[in-house]
């Protein structure tokens, strides 16, 4: 029989009631979160990117924030309207602490979406969101570091073309560093309950 199963019968026979939960649940301080917890994980750590409005960035920007980061395109139909409005309800529910939420939206369709279409994207759904964009020619690196999947789907014209793609999110806490993926469609109330834990 394990440690802690030991314990927990000990306390059981020898404290009933409340005393013997407190006991038993002693060894139990890891936080629990509703996310796949991908804490040290060594790849999707950091980036060099450009955001809607030009300026260079990198995790160091966002400290003291828990950062979501997704990886879409702008004419995607379904999936990343749906995660950008389930980010935006996850501001709400964290009231106050909203403020400490930077959500990012990173394109994986550069050659459509400029600063200008990136920009009125984002701020559709919030003004504090960014976008952000590498050039395609470093794209494909970028998605290898973040274990990403996309992959062009050619429209009726050249231009109409589709890009299929993961759906998840990575999150990080207000140190910079990676924690979480949350997948798609997970909901708004537990990734805000992770976030909370987070910035305690």
């Amino acid at each position: 029989m394990k440690k802690r199963q030991v314990l927990k019968s000990i306390a059981a026979a020898l404290y009933p009631g409340a005393v013997a939960a407190l006991l038993a649940s002693c060894s139990e301080n890891k936080q629990a979160f509703a996310a796949v917890d991908v804490t040290g994980a060594d790849y999707a750590r950091d980036f060099a990117l450009t955001d809607h409005n030009g300026q260079p960035r990198s995790m160091k920007d966002f400290a003291g924030k828990v950062v979501v980061l997704f990886f879409g395109y702008t004419q995607c139909p379904d999936v990343c309207p749906t995660a950008m409005l389930e980010l935006v309800e996850v501001r709400k529910l964290l009231g106050a602490q909203g403020q400490r939420l930077q959500g990012l939206f990173v394109t994986l369709d550069p050659a459509r979406d400029t600063p200008q279409v990136l920009k009125a994207y984002v701020e559709n759904f919030d003004p504090g969101f960014l976008a952000l964009y590498t050039t395609p020619d470093k794209l494909e690196a970028l998605a290898r570091e973040y274990k990403i999947y996309y992959k062009k789907v050619d429209g009726p014209t050249p231009t109409s073309y589709s890009v299929d793609h993961s759906a998840g999110s990575y999150v990080y806490d207000p140190q910079g560093r990676l924690r979480l993926f949350t997948r798609y469609g997970s909901g708004a109330a537990p990734l805000a309950a992770d976030i909370r834990l987070l910035l305690q």
